[in-house]
Parts: C-alpha cells; structure tokens; sequence
C-alpha cells in the first residue's frame, strides 16, 4: 500500500567540519546566478539528500521571507545535522563574502575623498544600471503571468513612486495575492514527491527556540543601542523578516530605508554597495554590511549581516519541521505570487532612481546597454561584465573621453 510519499533511506551521517568547509567553498567561489547551480551540485555530488527532498526545500523557502540562497543552505545544513549543522553551513557560505566586503567597504569609504574615484563608480554604477535593467525583465517575465499580477505589479509602481512604505505595500500585495490570485501549482517535486522525515525531538525544538531567543536578543540589543547603528540594525531584522525572494528583490526594501527615510547612504553610495555585493562571491545581500560598515565599522558591519540573515534563518528551522507542505496551498501560492508580482514594480522604481544618478551622459549610457547587452544575450558572467566594463570605463577616463583621472 502506496501513502503517496517516497521514502528516504537514511542519511550517512556528515560530520559538521564537511559542511562548514564545502559551503565556505561554495562561497568563496561562487557568483551570481551560478551560486545556485553550485548549491545544488554540492547537494546531489555528496548525495547528502535526495533529489526530491532538495527540490523540496528549494519550493519550502519561498513561502516564507528571506534570502532565498541562503535560506536553501540552512535547510541543507539542518537536515544533514540539526542547527549545528544549519549554523556552520550558514556560516561557512556567509563568511568569505562578509570578510570581502568587509575589506572593499574599508577601501571604498577610506578612498572616497580621492578625486578620481568618483568619476570610476560612475562606471560601475552605470553597469548596475545595465544589470539591473535585465534583472527587472527576467522577473517580470517569471512573476506577471496574468492581468491581477501586473494590476499588482503598476500598483506597487505607483505607490512607492508616491513614496508609500515599501513594506505596507509588500504586506497589501501578500493580501491581495492570497485573495484574488489562482496561480497554477508547480508539481515538480508536489504532493507525491514529499520526503517523509520523522518528528523532530524535544532536543531539536530546544536548539532551534535557543535560536528565536538568539535572534530576539540581538534584536533587543539593536534597539538598546538607541543609536544610528541600533536603528539600522532594527530596519534589517524588519527587512530580514518581511522580504520574500532573492536579493534583487529585497533591493526595494533596504534603499527605501537606508536611501530615502534615514538618508545613511546617498543613492550614489547605495549603487556602489550593490555593485560590491555584485562583484563578491556568495550571497548578493551581504551588501547589507557594506551598509553597516558605513554607520558603524565591524560592529555596524556584523550587526547589519546578522539582522539580515537571521530571521529568515530561524524560520527555516521550523519549516523545515512543520510546513513543508504548505506551498500546495492556493492562498499561500497565490500569497507568494502577489508579493512577487509587487517585486516587479518595486524594483522598478529603484532602477528609474539609480539610472538618474548612474547615467550621466552618453558614454554611461553605452556603458549601460552594453552590460545589459552583455548579460542579457551573450549570457557573460556578471564578475567579468564589471571587470571589462570598468578597464572600459578608466581607459575613457585617461584618454578624457569618460571623465578625468
């Protein structure tokens, strides 16, 4: 007699060392959308789960806020070793990024009075620009699959245009999704190919509510800070906790706080974090402590990661418990859509904000389309767009045609 779900035969057991050093590979050497592809290689080369379980978690973190990469090494890491296993997986993709940023965030702002750096980050923000302009079309095309998404989508266009709170306007579109939306279920992995995994124990549920105490104290600490570097602490862990999809579409989110309510980064700053985040392996939102660099070195840098990873982190660990089978659900698909579809329109915005800072005349504009060009139709990695696209930029620079040196 069939239950509809496949067994899964037990696990060899991984000792935490494994994990921690193959994800501190994974992220000290992956970049973009590649990063993926080699999270889930890393899965199925050690046959640490099985395909469906995989597949399984990468549909489970969508349903809920959070980096979705992240989030899918969390799962990897708990499965294979409970939160000690989740926490040096995490940890091990998250680090060589954090320390990266860490060390071009120091350069960055110790540099910024020179006066040629300047007229270089207009390059690299007009890449980002370029970039930004395909992110923007591939998400479109994945999340405005009818006539409700794209009301949603020019919807979420015209209210954070009018500056309304970008986050109301996430939490309407989740509303409105769950309400009106009928999107189609993605079976790939469905109902049947549900993994069947015993009951957690009573010590699993102690280690992850240690977790949810961890998250809250650091939260409680941020605000006893009472300080720029508390306050931004504060905006990621609201971020971390609300914010659904990947790091472009958390991108919305971070500017119209850190950029438009608290003015702690110019726009012009802002693209040049995100183009660090670009350009550093690992997770693209490790921009968030490029962010905390900037209002409080290494404590504002390790409180603003932590803020942003963190939330999403401890939801995964009861998820992967209890919910797993929630994404069949119409109202959590059609919840999911909603928000995605708001995305769109979000990030929208923030690309007409950074193109009229990042396009100065006609030579960032070609920088632009070339980079759009670039990753769009000849599929280049994003490293080597911003490593061309910037020898470009300071050969104009020299030769006076860009900008002086």
């Amino acid at each position: 007699m069939t239950t509809g779900l496949i067994e899964t035969e037990p696990r060899p057991h991984i000792s935490l060392w494994a994990i921690f050093t193959s994800y501190f590979i994974v992220g000290l050497t992956a970049f973009g959308m590649a990063i993926i592809q080699k999270l889930k290689a890393l899965v199925m080369d050690n046959q640490w789960l099985s395909e469906e379980e995989m597949n399984e978690g990468l549909a489970m973190v969508q349903l809920y806020p959070g980096p979705l990469m992240v989030d899918f090494t969390a799962y990897v890491g708990y499965k294979l070793r409970g939160v000690p296993g989740a926490v040096l997986a995490t940890l091990g993709f998250v680090t060589p990024s954090f320390v990266l940023m860490l060390i071009l965030s120091a350069a960055y702002f110790a540099a910024g009075s020179l006066l040629w750096v300047r007229p270089l980050f207009l390059g690299l923000e007009a890449l980002v620009v370029g970039i930004l302009v395909n992110v923007t079309l591939d998400m479109g095309a994945r999340a405005l699959k009818g006539r409700g998404e794209a009301a949603i989508a020019l919807g979420a266009f015209v209210a954070l245009s009018f500056k309304v709170n970008a986050i109301l306007i996430v939490l309407a579109a989740l509303v409105l999704g769950a309400l009106l939306l009928k999107p189609s279920a993605n079976n790939k992995t469905g109902a049947r190919a549900m993994s069947v995994t015993e009951p957690a124990s009573l010590k699993r549920w102690i280690a992850i509510a240690a977790v949810i105490v961890l998250v809250l104290a650091a939260a409680g600490f941020a605000w006893a800070l009472n300080s720029d570097i508390g306050r931004m602490g504060l905006v990621f862990f609201k971020i971390g906790s609300v914010a659904f999809g990947n790091g472009m579409t958390i991108i919305p989110l971070i500017q119209a706080d850190v950029v438009d309510a608290h003015q702690w980064l110019t726009l012009s700053q802002f693209a040049d974090g995100i183009a660090l985040g670009q350009i550093t392996p690992g997770p693209f939102l490790i921009t968030a402590a490029f962010i905390g660099y900037k209002l409080g070195g290494l404590l504002g840098a390790t409180l603003a990661t932590f803020a942003m990873f963190s939330p999403s982190f401890a939801m995964t660990l009861i998820f992967t418990e209890l919910l797993g089978r929630l994404r069949n659900l119409r109202a959590i698909r059609g919840a999911l859509a909603g928000v995605l579809a708001s995305f769109v329109g979000l990030l929208a915005v923030v690309l007409l904000q950074l193109g009229s800072v990042g396009i100065v005349g006609p030579p960032s504009l070609a920088l632009a389309a070339g980079a759009f060009v670039g990753v769009r139709y000849f599929k280049w990695d994003i490293v080597w767009v911003f490593v061309v696209g910037l020898m470009l930029w300071a050969a104009g620079m020299a030769l006076g045609i860009t900008g002086g040196m």
